[in-house]
């Protein structure tokens, strides 16, 4: 008998790539209770592996996700106020996990990207998307608002345009979204795994410890009041960063003319 299809599939490449797919193509790779779960469990597992440089996040199909499974929003209903709450607790670990994820992350967007899936673009450092993908932020339509996802939305495309999106539940396109900085870049089809590509050899061709630390800076320093304590907070990084192993590496590296010893050919 054959064993059913994972519903997310996991890959590390000899480079360091590593791949997570969503795998229900047949349901638009809505997502549940257990493919929560299991998405936490492989950012994790991410996170703690040393020789991944940069993860990708895509799906299988002609849609990225529809959001939420429609069985999941049936088992949904009947919960109790604890159940939904622990349900709800488990979803914003998961945004958490991949949003904070010490290694560059890379949304490859094509299809529908809906209420939820909408989170899951917004956490990535990068999302590039196909010219023919669409987002909605639909709960509203259900009754419902996009609280999990909402820090993460509204860090990507701000407060006032999260206002507009989160009431109207109205569907956007891929041109928009761009605009909006939801997604990095859209292209066509054809050129959408060239585009991640490039990005890919970008961030291999740079210092891993000093990936993690830009991205960690930029959590650390966005909403803190310019001033010297900041400049001092800054000055203290770039001069412990110069020191390091990596950075020695990098400095020498570029001074003799010569690949660093990171550098993936």
């Amino acid at each position: 008998m054959n064993e059913p299809e994972k519903s997310v599939l996991f890959d590390i490449d000899s480079r360091g790539v590593a791949t997570v797919t969503l795998n229900r193509p047949e349901k638009h790779n809505a997502f549940d209770d257990a493919i929560i779960a299991e998405l936490t469990a492989i950012f994790k597992k991410v996170a703690l592996t040393e020789s991944v440089r940069v993860m990708i996040l895509q799906a299988n199909g002609k849609s990225f996700c529809a959001g939420a499974d429609l069985n999941w929003m049936k088992r949904m209903a009947q919960y109790s106020y604890e159940e939904n709450l622990a349900d709800a607790n488990a979803l914003a670990e998961m945004l958490h996990t991949l949003h904070s994820l010490p290694k560059p992350t890379i949304a490859r967007v094509q299809g529908a990207a809906f209420g939820g899936a909408v989170g899951l673009v917004a956490c990535c450092d990068i999302a590039i998307g196909t010219k023919l993908s669409k987002f909605c932020l639909s709960e509203v339509k259900l009754g419902l608002i996009p609280a999990t996802i909402s820090p993460y939305v509204i860090d990507a495309i701000g407060a006032r345009l999260s206002r507009r999106y989160f009431m109207t539940a109205e569907v956007f396109s891929a041109r928009r979204a761009r605009r909006m900085g939801l997604l990095s870049e859209a292209v066509t089809q054809e050129e959408i795994d060239g585009e991640i590509e490039m990005l890919i050899e970008h961030i291999l061709g740079n210092g891993p410890e000093a990936v993690t630390a830009a991205k960690q800076l930029v959590f650390d320093v966005k909403d803190l009041e310019l001033g010297e304590e900041l400049l001092e907070k800054t000055s203290l990084r770039i001069a412990t960063a110069r020191v390091s192993a990596e950075g020695q590496e990098g400095l020498s590296a570029f001074l003799e003319k010569r690949p660093a010893k990171w550098q993936v050919n």
